[in-house]
C-alpha cells in the first residue's frame, strides 16, 4: 500500500504561487499535528490549524481527541496517524471551503524516509494539496548519522534562513537543514518534501512561516 501511494508523490512546483519568490498569491497555509496524553498512546489530539499568509494570523482551528487502534511500525507511523489528519481537512472543506489552505505543514518527514514516502508524502497524495514535512530531529536513514560531522554543519548555521542539504549515501537530495528565521538556535528544523512542492520552495515557505524556532502553523 506505501509502495502503491509512493507512486503518487509529485515533487515539483505545481502551484503559480510557488513560482514567486515572495510567494505572492499565496493566502492560506495549514498546520497539523497528531499529539498523545502522556503515558497514553490510544488516544490522541489531532489538529489542523490554518493561518492567514504572511500576517500568519489564525483563520481556522479544529481540534479533537481521537482513538488510535492501529500500532506503532517504524516507517508506517502515516498508517496509524494520517486517518486523522485527513478527517481533518475534509471537516474543513466541508464547513469553511473558503479557509481551504493551499499548503500543508506537517510535523513529520516527507522523503526523507526510508522509503521516501513519509507522513507528509502520505497526507499530501491523500489529500492532493501541496506539503511539507518539518521535522525537529534528524530521520537517520540513507547513511545520514547525527554525528560530528553534522553538529559543525549545524553550528556553521549563522543566520536565519541558512541552510545546508541532506545527502543520503545513494547521492540524492533527502532534505534540508534550516536553521530558524529569528533568534540564533542550536537546533535546526528538517525540512523535505511531501507533495507537489520542490525543496526549495518547501525551505522558503517554511522559514517564511518562522516567528520562533517551530514554523507558525505547527507551531499554532
Amino acid at each position: 500500500e506505501q509502495a502503491r501511494l509512493r507512486a503518487g508523490v509529485v515533487a515539483e512546483d505545481t502551484e503559480p504561487w510557488q513560482q514567486d519568490s515572495s510567494l505572492t498569491g499565496l493566502e492560506r497555509g495549514g498546520g497539523l499535528d497528531l499529539s498523545y496524553p502522556k503515558g497514553d498512546d490510544a488516544r490522541a489530539c489531532a489538529s489542523l490549524v490554518v493561518l492567514s499568509f504572511p500576517a500568519l494570523e489564525v483563520l481556522y482551528e479544529d481540534c479533537r481527541m481521537v482513538a488510535v487502534s492501529t500500532p506503532y511500525v517504524p516507517g508506517f507511523l502515516a498508517f496509524r496517524e494520517v486517518p486523522f489528519l485527513v478527517e481533518a481537512v475534509q471537516r474543513l472543506e466541508q464547513e469553511k471551503p473558503e479557509l481551504k489552505p493551499q499548503v500543508l505543514l506537517v510535523d513529520g518527514n516527507g522523503l526523507l524516509h526510508p522509503r521516501g514516502f513519509g507522513v507528509a508524502c502520505h497526507l499530501g497524495v491523500l489529500t492532493d494539496l501541496p506539503c511539507i514535512g518539518v521535522a525537529k530531529n534528524l530521520l537517520q536513514v540513507d547513511g545520514l548519522v547525527r554525528d560530528e560531522l553534522h553538529r559543525e554543519q549545524v553550528h556553521s548555521l549563522q543566520r536565519g534562513g541558512d541552510t545546508f542539504p541532506l545527502m543520503g549515501t545513494s547521492g540524492t537530495v533527502l532534505g534540508m537543514v534550516s536553521s530558524r528565521d529569528c533568534n540564533k538556535s542550536s537546533k535546526p528544523l528538517y525540512v523535505s518534501v511531501g507533495h507537489r512542492v520542490c525543496l526549495e520552495t518547501a525551505v522558503r515557505l517554511v522559514t517564511s512561516c518562522c516567528r520562533y524556532r517551530i514554523p507558525e502553523p505547527i507551531r499554532q
